[in-house]
């Protein structure tokens, strides 16, 4: 892997933050993409070799192709591409709106599905190519109050699918890393909000997601890296949605 270029969305803080170092660390060459300058720069700093930053709203049209343009003029082509960039969103359904819905669906369905296309044809034409979406246990099981998030996964594990079957004899191996609730930004988030709903105490919130893991813990953002890794090692392993969840979804 030494020397191969990747693109990791959502590198600015949490798993993806985790990623870019895990791959960075593996010889890669790391293209580090997210919204906040100044987090990317951090990532940057913790990574051990040549990075990237290219700060980028992903949700917009034309920043995808600004992005992989940008990786093209310094490096060449991404032979890695890690779509990680994602959002939550929790309400009851009749309180989720139309501008909820697409919010959701734009960064965690549409954003890697650009993300894929736009990589695809270099990795056709060098007949090697690794592709990596961060889904969700959600992608899998639906739960209460989180409809458009849970649609939204549902989508990307069907486009990993479906590009996994499409591009298998290119070289090209496409897969979902699918983590339970991991002790991340977005779950702080997570928690506030059953605070703020539910009267409970943040000592109780988090202790309820780290009990929704069999191993009965939050999953570290490393171990969700480590799954990363290895579908981007790993030749004959594709199409799959491969869980770090403590056993939650079996």
């Amino acid at each position: 892997m030494t020397g191969r270029i990747a693109l990791v969305t959502g590198a600015s803080r949490g798993i993806g933050r985790e990623i870019a170092r895990n791959l960075s660390a593996s010889g890669l060459r790391v293209a580090l993409v997210a919204r906040d300058r100044a987090q990317l720069d951090d990532t940057a700093a913790a990574c051990a070799g040549p990075t990237l930053v290219i700060p980028a709203d992903l949700t917009s049209t034309s920043a995808v192709e600004t992005a992989f343009a940008e990786v093209e003029a310094v490096w060449g082509p991404a032979e890695v591409l890690v779509a990680n960039a994602g959002a939550a969103h929790s309400a009851r359904l009749e309180r989720t709106s139309d501008e909820d819905w697409q919010r959701i669906i734009d960064i965690n369905l549409t954003a890697p599905f650009r993300c894929v296309r736009r990589a695809v044809p270099a990795m056709r034409a060098a007949k090697w190519g690794r592709i990596v979406v961060v889904a969700s246990t959600a992608a899998h099981v639906g739960e209460p109050y989180i409809a458009a998030y849970t649609a939204s996964k549902h989508g990307v594990l069907g486009l990993v699918r479906s590009a996994a079957a499409e591009l298998a004899r290119d070289g090209v191996t496409v897969n979902a890393v699918c983590p339970g609730y991991v002790d991340t930004p977005m779950t702080d988030a997570t928690v506030a909000n059953i605070v703020a709903t539910t009267g409970r105490t943040e000592d109780q919130a988090r202790e309820a997601l780290a009990r929704k893991q069999p191993i009965g813990r939050l999953i570290t953002p490393a171990e969700v890296a480590d799954a990363v890794s290895f579908c981007v090692r790993s030749e004959a392993v594709t199409g799959q949605s491969i869980k770090v969840d403590g056993g939650a979804v079996q």
